[in-house]
């Protein structure tokens, strides 16, 4: 499957060619490809494994062990919700199915429009808020299921880049 942002830019196949023979490179190396794409496609994961000369399979192996790596390209705007204790003991997964019934998209997804992604995570560290979501990283705290259609409609009308 071809990926429009390939060819890998300049700067990025600098990085890894620097990188290549220093030790706990592939870290390093998939930090930045997430950094620069949002995910690890599936070309540029090809790519990173011929310039390193490691298979294939040992790219995968490690991305897939970090949960901070993904290879599905995130929504427009990426929507966290926490289920830490105290934000699931007060409805966070009632604010995940609100967000689901809103948008059509269930954590660990993509909403079909790609304007969203929906993710589960176990703490933003605003436990005095709960429950919390952050949407592109900006914190919404003591969030009800009735306050969701509220919250995501600026992002939805692109009101919000």
């Amino acid at each position: 499957m071809a990926d429009a942002l390939l060819p890998m830019p300049t700067e990025l196949t600098s990085f890894i060619n620097e990188w290549k023979v220093k030790p706990g490179n592939l870290i390093m190396v998939l930090h930045k490809v997430q950094e620069h794409y949002g995910y690890i496609p599936q070309e540029v994961a090809v790519e990173v494994s011929k310039i390193l000369e490691i298979p294939l399979a040992k790219i995968y192996g490690v991305a897939t062990f970090y949960h901070l790596f993904s290879f599905k390209k995130p929504g427009k705007h990426k929507i966290a919700v926490c289920l830490g204790t105290a934000c699931y003991l007060k409805g966070a997964q009632d604010l995940l199915d609100e967000i689901d019934a809103i948008i059509g998209c269930k954590a660990g997804e993509v909403s079909s429009d790609e304007k969203f992604s929906v993710d589960a995570v176990r703490c933003i560290g605003c436990c005095g808020l709960a429950p919390v979501l952050t949407i592109d990283g900006k914190v919404f705290g003591c969030v009800t299921a009735d306050h969701m259609a509220g919250i995501i409609a600026p992002y939805q009308n692109d009101e919000v880049n």
